[in-house]
């Protein structure tokens, strides 16, 4: 079985992880001497997936939101106590892949979402970090409406229905989309001329911003929106190196 080093080296690689100015440290976050037979993978790495993995008897933990973020304390808190040290305790290493994962032409969030909702992609927006995250799309024929494009993103979240604010045209051709909370993206849609833009978690101001530009704004959640590229690459690990993943969806209402 892989070391737990080559397989996080192959994702930086392919992340290429050096291009962003993040949040956060991507890549290896708590290191082990294990080899890596059990990958867990989910969206944050908070208590609940923490003690699934242990469960799982995991040997490594893939997460989109990791543990360590800029402008948090640096010392070791007893929150952060807490959810460091099942990690030392048994052997398990800790990964966490955000912008990056995001950006992803085939494996980010916003590739995948696109795909999900049987769009063409045409081009990148949303900066962050140094590199657009954010893809926008296009539907083909006379596109969808605003009710049918609600439709498709909540059978896409598992059922979930999206928060709309129907502002813009009656045919929706084109829409942006930058997972998790980016609702200030929506401007580089207005200036794109997009029909609608698609994020995860809304700001209060999403509403007017909406209303006055014209154009429609859907926010899908910012954990269901960020599901697909951290089980892709579960998934991946999983062919390339014959590991064994599990998927854990912990349950979040933002």
């Amino acid at each position: 079985m892989p070391a737990i080093s080559q397989v996080v080296d192959h994702l930086d690689r392919l992340l290429e992880v050096d291009a962003f100015r993040d949040y956060g440290p991507n890549g290896l976050q708590v290191p082990t001497n294990a080899e890596v037979q059990t990958v867990v993978t989910g969206v944050s790495a908070n208590g609940a997936l923490i003690a699934r993995a242990l469960e799982e008897e995991a040997d490594l933990v893939l997460v989109h939101h990791g543990l360590f973020w800029r402008g948090e304390p640096l010392e070791i808190t007893p929150l952060k106590h807490r959810r460091l040290a099942p990690f030392f305790a048994h052997g398990m290493g800790l990964a966490a892949y955000h912008l990056p994962l995001d950006a992803h032409p085939e494996h980010g969030n916003n590739a995948l979402i696109a795909a999900g909702l049987r769009a063409e992609t045409v081009g990148r927006f949303g900066e962050q970090g140094g590199r657009a995250i954010g893809v926008h799309v296009r539907f083909a024929g006379d596109g969808l409406t605003i009710d049918e494009l609600t439709e498709r993103v909540g059978a896409l979240m598992g059922g979930r229905a999206p928060l709309v604010i129907a502002g813009g045209p009656e045919r929706i051709r084109t829409l942006g989309i930058v997972s998790g909370a980016a609702t200030d993206d929506v401007h580089g849609a207005i200036d794109l001329g997009l029909d609608a833009f698609l994020t995860g978690e809304p700001a209060e101001r999403a509403f007017s911003i909406a209303h006055d530009a014209g154009i429609h704004f859907l926010a899908a959640g910012h954990h269901a929106t960020e599901t697909f590229g951290v089980r892709r690459l579960g998934d991946l690990l999983e062919r390339e190196f014959g590991v064994r993943h599990v998927w854990v969806d912990v349950p979040n209402p933002v």
